[in-house]
């Protein structure tokens, strides 16, 4: 344990932190599973619009520092590319 007040006060800013980012990350995976249930579903209007949303959240998660910058542009791709594989068929 610490033995100096600015420390604990930074062990309780650590551990805010760390569940905010688990909660945006874990938020990032359910809006994912959802985005490729819209696309397994052959819902390509409807996944078009949820895409936008979803590469906000990545995004944002990317400039938080929660997600790597070119992971969250690898996720976007990925998603992208999914979207476009179904409005072709």
């Amino acid at each position: 344990m610490p033995h100096k007040r600015s420390a604990y006060k930074e062990l309780r800013k650590a551990k805010n932190r760390h569940f905010k980012n688990i909660s945006l990350s874990s938020e990032l995976n359910t809006l994912t599973k959802k985005f490729e249930k819209l696309v397994a579903d052959k819902k390509s209007a409807e996944a078009k619009e949820f895409l936008k949303k979803l590469i906000s959240k990545i995004d944002k998660a990317a400039s938080k520092g929660i997600l790597h910058k070119n992971a969250a542009s690898r996720r976007a791709g990925r998603l992208t590319k999914m979207v476009l594989s179904t409005s072709k068929t």
